[in-house]
């Protein structure tokens, strides 16, 4: 095995779909509904939906601002962790294409990437071992 690699053994827990709300913020969101429901980890398992505008990350650590209004989503792929101090922190990744055509991808950045008209999403809940990784 290499030693970079860490595996994580646990189960699937229950499976959340929800609704968010025009202009609220997607990273955020999905932080808010993983606290609502009691999610301390989660996958996204699917998304739809539109942003009024986008901000994703780039390699060399700066963001790529899209602008809309209607910034669609293409794919979304992420998970929720809690940290150790206890609070939740959404890694979402995912490609958009703004309303010329011109395709974008990367992380999401946090508090820019406001709902257009609604975004649905679905999220399954993961239940780590107490064991904990092993490398």
């Amino acid at each position: 095995m290499n030693e970079q690699t860490v595996v994580e053994t646990g189960a699937m827990g229950r499976v959340a779909y929800a609704r968010i709300a025009p202009n609220e913020d997607l990273v955020l969101a999905v932080e808010k509904l993983c606290l609502a429901e009691g999610f301390k980890n989660a996958f996204v398992r699917g998304a739809l939906g539109s942003l009024v505008d986008a901000c994703v990350g780039t390699l060399d650590d700066k963001y790529v601002q899209i602008k809309g209004p209607a910034v669609e989503i293409v794919s979304l792929a992420g998970e929720v962790r809690t940290s150790d101090d206890g609070s939740l922190r959404a890694s979402l990744s995912g490609v958009v294409a703004d309303p010329d055509g011109n395709v974008y991808g990367g992380p999401f950045v946090a508090g820019s990437n406001p709902i257009c008209v609604t975004f649905e999403v679905t999220l399954e809940e993961w239940l780590p071992d107490a064991n904990g990784p092993k490398r």
